[in-house]
Protein backbone atom coordinates (compact mmCIF):
# COMPACT_ATOMS: atom_id res chain seq x y z
CA UNK A 1 0.00 0.00 0.00
CA UNK A 2 1.19 3.07 -0.84
CA UNK A 3 1.01 6.19 2.39
CA UNK A 4 2.68 9.14 0.57
CA UNK A 5 2.97 11.35 -2.11
CA UNK A 6 6.00 12.73 -3.41
CA UNK A 7 4.87 16.15 -2.08
CA UNK A 8 5.21 14.44 0.96
CA UNK A 9 8.77 14.65 0.75
CA UNK A 10 8.90 18.38 -0.67
CA UNK A 11 6.97 20.06 2.25
CA UNK A 12 10.10 18.88 4.11
CA UNK A 13 12.29 20.12 1.32
CA UNK A 14 10.98 23.32 1.36
CA UNK A 15 10.16 23.64 5.32
CA UNK A 16 13.97 23.46 5.53
CA UNK A 17 14.09 26.18 3.32
CA UNK A 18 11.74 28.58 5.04
CA UNK A 19 11.67 27.03 8.35
CA UNK A 20 9.31 29.89 10.51
CA UNK A 21 5.96 30.29 11.03
CA UNK A 22 4.70 32.40 8.51
CA UNK A 23 5.57 30.20 5.29
CA UNK A 24 4.21 26.95 7.53
CA UNK A 25 0.94 29.16 8.12
CA UNK A 26 0.61 29.76 4.42
CA UNK A 27 1.22 25.76 3.55
CA UNK A 28 -0.96 24.73 6.76
CA UNK A 29 -3.89 23.04 4.47
CA UNK A 30 -0.79 21.34 2.36
CA UNK A 31 0.78 20.07 5.29
CA UNK A 32 -2.34 18.54 6.90
CA UNK A 33 -3.11 17.18 3.93
CA UNK A 34 0.18 15.20 1.77
CA UNK A 35 2.00 14.82 5.87
CA UNK A 36 -0.10 14.59 9.20
CA UNK A 37 -2.63 13.10 7.56
CA UNK A 38 -1.21 10.07 5.42
CA UNK A 39 1.51 10.26 8.58
CA UNK A 40 -0.97 9.40 10.55
CA UNK A 41 -2.49 6.33 8.90
CA UNK A 42 0.41 4.94 8.20
CA UNK A 43 1.34 5.20 12.14
CA UNK A 44 -2.18 4.05 12.50
CA UNK A 45 -1.81 0.68 10.55
CA UNK A 46 2.04 0.35 11.84
CA UNK A 47 0.33 0.23 15.63
CA UNK A 48 -1.75 -2.99 14.24
CA UNK A 49 0.12 -4.87 12.52
CA UNK A 50 3.14 -4.05 15.70
CA UNK A 51 0.41 -5.05 18.16
CA UNK A 52 -0.08 -8.95 16.55
CA UNK A 53 3.84 -9.13 17.46
CA UNK A 54 3.55 -7.70 20.66
CA UNK A 55 -0.36 -7.88 22.61
CA UNK A 56 1.03 -4.84 25.25
CA UNK A 57 1.26 -2.82 22.57
CA UNK A 58 -2.46 -1.19 22.51
CA UNK A 59 -1.63 2.86 22.44
CA UNK A 60 -3.35 4.68 19.38
CA UNK A 61 -1.67 7.25 16.73
CA UNK A 62 -2.20 10.17 18.80
CA UNK A 63 -0.16 8.47 21.77
CA UNK A 64 2.57 7.62 19.93
CA UNK A 65 3.60 10.42 17.20
CA UNK A 66 6.18 13.06 18.13
CA UNK A 67 4.43 17.05 17.28
CA UNK A 68 6.31 19.06 14.12
CA UNK A 69 6.84 21.88 16.82
CA UNK A 70 10.60 21.86 17.86
CA UNK A 71 11.07 22.38 21.39
CA UNK A 72 13.55 25.55 21.28
CA UNK A 73 13.76 26.88 24.94
CA UNK A 74 16.92 25.62 25.54
CA UNK A 75 18.33 25.41 21.94
CA UNK A 76 20.50 27.67 20.42
CA UNK A 77 18.66 26.50 16.99
CA UNK A 78 15.46 28.61 17.44
CA UNK A 79 14.15 27.39 13.83
CA UNK A 80 10.58 26.32 15.12
CA UNK A 81 9.67 22.85 13.18
CA UNK A 82 10.87 19.61 12.78
CA UNK A 83 12.05 18.14 8.89
CA UNK A 84 10.64 15.23 9.56
CA UNK A 85 7.98 13.23 11.04
CA UNK A 86 8.61 10.89 14.38
CA UNK A 87 6.58 8.43 16.28
CA UNK A 88 7.70 5.89 19.02
CA UNK A 89 5.35 2.74 19.04
CA UNK A 90 5.81 1.07 22.49
CA UNK A 91 3.81 -0.24 25.52
CA UNK A 92 4.26 3.21 26.78
CA UNK A 93 4.49 5.08 23.47
CA UNK A 94 5.69 8.90 23.51
CA UNK A 95 4.78 9.74 27.05
CA UNK A 96 7.68 7.62 27.98
CA UNK A 97 10.52 7.38 25.58
CA UNK A 98 12.53 5.02 27.76
CA UNK A 99 10.49 1.78 27.29
CA UNK A 100 11.97 -0.16 24.33
CA UNK A 101 9.90 -0.13 21.11
CA UNK A 102 10.03 0.75 17.35
CA UNK A 103 11.11 4.63 17.11
CA UNK A 104 10.81 5.29 13.33
CA UNK A 105 11.72 8.83 11.58
CA UNK A 106 10.44 9.63 8.05
CA UNK A 107 12.33 12.50 6.00
CA UNK A 108 14.00 13.80 2.86
CA UNK A 109 17.45 12.66 3.88
CA UNK A 110 16.12 8.85 5.02
CA UNK A 111 13.80 6.70 6.68
CA UNK A 112 15.45 6.01 9.81
CA UNK A 113 14.19 2.81 12.44
CA UNK A 114 15.67 2.80 15.43
CA UNK A 115 15.19 0.49 18.44
CA UNK A 116 16.87 -0.26 22.27
CA UNK A 117 16.84 1.87 25.31
CA UNK A 118 18.45 5.30 24.32
CA UNK A 119 17.19 7.58 27.94
CA UNK A 120 17.27 5.34 30.62
CA UNK A 121 17.52 6.33 34.55
CA UNK A 122 19.60 4.22 36.96
CA UNK A 123 17.35 2.15 38.01
CA UNK A 124 16.89 0.88 34.28
CA UNK A 125 20.56 0.71 33.39
CA UNK A 126 21.12 -1.13 36.47
CA UNK A 127 17.93 -4.00 35.72
CA UNK A 128 19.58 -3.87 32.07
CA UNK A 129 23.07 -4.93 33.35
CA UNK A 130 21.73 -7.49 35.49
CA UNK A 131 19.89 -9.02 32.73
CA UNK A 132 22.92 -8.93 30.37
CA UNK A 133 25.23 -10.96 33.17
CA UNK A 134 22.18 -13.05 34.34
CA UNK A 135 22.17 -14.35 30.37
CA UNK A 136 25.81 -13.25 28.50
CA UNK A 137 25.01 -16.44 26.24
CA UNK A 138 21.58 -15.72 25.07
CA UNK A 139 22.26 -11.64 24.93
CA UNK A 140 25.44 -12.16 23.00
CA UNK A 141 22.99 -14.57 20.66
CA UNK A 142 21.18 -11.90 20.07
CA UNK A 143 22.92 -9.35 19.54
CA UNK A 144 25.17 -10.86 16.74
CA UNK A 145 22.59 -12.92 15.01
CA UNK A 146 23.41 -12.93 11.45
CA UNK A 147 19.81 -10.89 9.97
CA UNK A 148 20.42 -8.41 13.04
CA UNK A 149 24.20 -7.50 12.06
CA UNK A 150 23.29 -7.14 8.33
CA UNK A 151 20.55 -4.88 9.04
CA UNK A 152 21.67 -2.68 12.09
CA UNK A 153 25.21 -3.37 12.80
CA UNK A 154 26.44 -3.48 16.11
CA UNK A 155 24.13 -1.95 19.62
CA UNK A 156 25.41 1.81 19.85
CA UNK A 157 25.09 3.73 23.05
CA UNK A 158 26.73 6.09 25.26
CA UNK A 159 29.28 4.13 28.07
CA UNK A 160 30.36 4.80 31.99
CA UNK A 161 33.90 5.12 32.32
CA UNK A 162 33.37 3.52 35.68
CA UNK A 163 30.24 0.71 36.88
CA UNK A 164 29.47 -0.59 40.17
CA UNK A 165 32.04 -3.43 41.18
CA UNK A 166 29.30 -6.29 40.60
CA UNK A 167 29.50 -5.95 37.09
CA UNK A 168 32.95 -5.49 36.64
CA UNK A 169 33.94 -9.01 36.71
CA UNK A 170 31.36 -9.37 33.71
CA UNK A 171 32.29 -6.85 31.84
CA UNK A 172 35.28 -7.98 30.76
CA UNK A 173 33.90 -10.66 29.25
CA UNK A 174 30.98 -8.43 27.84
CA UNK A 175 32.08 -5.16 27.67
CA UNK A 176 28.24 -3.46 26.79
CA UNK A 177 27.53 -3.99 30.86
CA UNK A 178 29.89 -0.67 30.46
CA UNK A 179 26.89 1.12 28.18
CA UNK A 180 24.22 3.33 29.36
CA UNK A 181 22.17 3.44 26.36
CA UNK A 182 21.38 -0.09 24.54
CA UNK A 183 20.04 1.03 20.76
CA UNK A 184 20.27 0.03 17.20
CA UNK A 185 19.84 2.01 14.23
CA UNK A 186 19.16 1.87 10.47
CA UNK A 187 19.18 4.53 8.14
CA UNK A 188 17.35 3.56 4.40
CA UNK A 189 16.68 5.51 1.15
CA UNK A 190 13.85 7.93 1.37
CA UNK A 191 12.82 6.63 -1.87
CA UNK A 192 11.21 3.72 0.16
CA UNK A 193 8.84 6.41 1.86
CA UNK A 194 6.86 6.93 -1.38
CA UNK A 195 6.90 3.28 -2.10
CA UNK A 196 4.48 0.54 -2.40
CA UNK A 197 6.26 -1.28 0.07
CA UNK A 198 6.82 1.04 2.94
CA UNK A 199 4.93 -0.96 5.77
CA UNK A 200 6.84 -4.46 4.61
CA UNK A 201 10.07 -2.83 5.06
CA UNK A 202 9.30 -1.79 8.21
CA UNK A 203 7.93 -4.11 9.88
CA UNK A 204 11.08 -6.69 8.28
CA UNK A 205 13.86 -4.60 10.50
CA UNK A 206 11.24 -4.66 13.41
CA UNK A 207 10.63 -8.01 13.13
CA UNK A 208 14.81 -9.02 13.18
CA UNK A 209 14.87 -6.34 16.01
CA UNK A 210 12.08 -7.87 18.48
CA UNK A 211 14.87 -10.45 20.33
CA UNK A 212 16.84 -7.37 21.65
CA UNK A 213 13.69 -5.19 22.15
CA UNK A 214 12.16 -8.49 24.46
CA UNK A 215 15.23 -9.23 26.04
CA UNK A 216 15.11 -5.20 27.29
CA UNK A 217 11.65 -5.20 28.06
CA UNK A 218 11.83 -8.95 30.35
CA UNK A 219 14.79 -6.74 32.11
CA UNK A 220 12.82 -3.62 32.63
CA UNK A 221 9.47 -5.44 33.91
CA UNK A 222 10.95 -7.37 36.64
Amino acid sequence: MKYFTKDYLEFFKELAAHNHKGWFDLNRKRYETVVREPFKIFISDLINEVSKLDKGVQIEAKDAIFRINRDIRFSKDKTPYKINNSAIISKMGRKDKSYPGLYIELSPEHLAIFGGIYMADTNQIQKIRHQIMKYPEQFQKIITDKDFVKKFGEIKGAKNKRIPKEFRLAAEEQSLIMNKQWYHQAFLSPKIITGNDLMDRVLDYHIRALPFQKFLIGALDK
